[in-house]
């Protein structure tokens, strides 16, 4: 089973889908042509219920912060240009996302398929150059086998997640929150797994709670899926 974080989050699920270093996500990653990016990533994800979508890039420097970056899809057309004039340190990891309009053609016509060319310059001086491929193919979403949609009166003191997944998914991102609380729990399973037992402790009596599971695909590219359950009273 995959790994397991417990944190402060005082975003909604689907905006801290990225925000969660923690996690290691699987990313579309080519090798920066210089060797110099550690990582480089661009997908979509959407969410099925919502019917908005968004673009997301990844990057990571080298051991030395970014001063500059840009980004520049098919076409050459530049998508992003991100500049640190005042910092002597700069960013080394940086998380980028579109706004999520409810109509992933939107998306997709701002932001077309093919390589994306990262260009960036270090707090050292360095260049640092690389691509990553971004599809337009969505992969199918799971399905909730356990807790059904709006059940009530699951034990706070023993919960096993149980969901389908179909074929063709590298791996399943669930999560787990509590509207209105600091806290959430987010694991990554490979596609191979099929529940989740939610540790001892985390659920609380007589409470709401959202869960959410996404798929990825090996491109990187995420669907979610979103339901909620309530916890039973103590008696």
């Amino acid at each position: 089973m995959g790994d397991v974080n417990t944190k402060h989050c005082h975003n909604g699920w689907f905006a801290a889908a990225a925000a969660l270093s923690a996690v290691a996500f699987p990313m579309v990653t080519s090798a920066a042509e210089n060797g110099k990016f550690e990582q480089l990533s661009v997908y979509l994800e959407r969410n099925i219920q919502d019917k908005d979508a968004e673009i997301k890039f990844e990057v990571t420097g080298a051991g030395d912060g970014l001063t500059a970056l840009t980004i520049s899809g098919p076409g050459d057309r530049k998508v992003v240009d991100v500049k640190t004039p005042d910092s002597k340190l700069g960013i080394r990891k940086l998380t980028i996302e579109s706004p999520e309009p409810a109509d992933d053609r939107i998306v997709k016509a701002d932001f077309p398929a093919g390589a994306y060319r990262f260009e960036g310059n270090t707090s050292k001086g360095a260049r640092l150059r690389g691509e990553a491929e971004l599809s337009h193919t969505f992969p199918e979403p799971a399905a909730f086998e356990y807790p059904r949609s709006g059940q009530k009166d699951i034990p706070a003191g023993d919960l096993t997640l149980r969901w389908s997944v179909p074929k063709g998914v590298e791996s399943c991102i669930i999560v787990i929150e509590q509207p209105g609380s600091p806290y959430e729990i987010r694991a990554l399973v490979p596609a191979s797994t099929k529940a989740f037992t939610v540790p001892k402790g985390f659920l609380r009596a007589g409470q709401a709670y959202t869960l959410a599971i996404g798929t990825v695909a090996k491109d990187g590219n995420r669907s979610f899926i979103e339901t909620d359950f309530t916890t039973a009273r103590e008696r």
